[in-house]
């Protein structure tokens, strides 16, 4: 376990890392004593940094819900960070590709929160319940260290959140089955990825159910109007100025968005 100090040292060197845009060492090797609750601790503290400047957190993101990538980090479970409001684009817009370090992007679902929703002991139907929409996302992933990392380095940056593109059709959590949603990933016109969302756990209100259990051991909950990205279904694919990417979800509608 870290000192509160090394924590805070963490968090600090997280948040230069991403305002000079230069990765810092794992924290790993850093900090070679480095827990899993060191380093959701280590988000905590990165987070309220910052919130200090001004971002507010408008909802979590979930990921590690594959079993390949549960096997390939060492995990029996998955992870989840926070979303900042100064991290939303819609469909259509255009990125700046150096806001970001070394960005990568996912297919995902974004499940928006019709009501409060608390643990323990919710599962898949409560998240249903609970939900106002469900609507097509992708999520730009951003490694804020260098690589390769543990499973400590991804939690405490912030999951690898970097950024979460909406679109699409909006629709009700019952108005599909959302289990069968599937999606193809284009990157300047080649398809990259496909995949379908039922490879999120089985059901992509899964890893929300979990989220909501493990929430409640530190005393948190989702809330309404609250947005969560589900887990990608799809690998991620790299993206670089000049890069148009386009996710059709079929009847969902399609998100576009292009790097400069």
């Amino acid at each position: 376990m870290l000192t509160d100090a090394e924590r805070q040292r963490a968090a600090n060197d997280l948040m230069r890392a991403e305002q000079e845009r230069k990765p810092i060492p794992q924290l790993s090797r850093t900090f070679p004593n480095i827990e899993i609750e060191d380093a959701y601790r280590i988000q905590d503290l990165w987070a309220d940094l910052r919130i200090a400047k001004g971002a507010r957190v408008v909802g979590h993101k979930i990921g590690l819900t594959s079993r390949a990538m549960q096997l390939a980090s060492k995990m029996t479970e998955p992870d989840y960070g926070r979303i900042l409001d100064d991290a939303l684009y819609n469909d259509g817009a255009q990125i700046d590709a150096n806001s970001f370090l070394k960005p990568r992007l996912e297919v995902e679902l974004a499940f928006i929160m019709g009501e409060d929703l608390e643990g323990p002991g919710t599962r898949i139907y409560d998240v249903m319940r609970a939900t106002e929409f469900v609507v097509p996302a992708l999520e730009i992933i951003e490694y804020r260290t260098d690589v390769p990392r543990t499973i400590t380095d991804t939690i405490a940056d912030n999951a690898a959140f970097g950024a979460i593109v909406v679109g699409g059709r909006t629709i009700r959590p019952m108005d599909v089955d959302v289990r069968w949603i599937g999606a193809t990933l284009s990157k300047n016109g080649t398809i990259e990825e496909s995949g379908v969302s039922a490879a999120i756990m089985g059901h992509p209100a899964a890893g929300i159910a979990w989220l909501v259990n493990k929430l409640h051991r530190v005393g948190a909950k989702l809330q309404k109007g609250q947005i969560v990205l589900g887990g990608s279904f799809t690998r991620p694919v790299d993206i670089a100025a000049g890069d148009v990417i386009h996710a059709d979800y079929g009847s969902l509608g399609a998100i576009g968005v292009s790097f400069k």
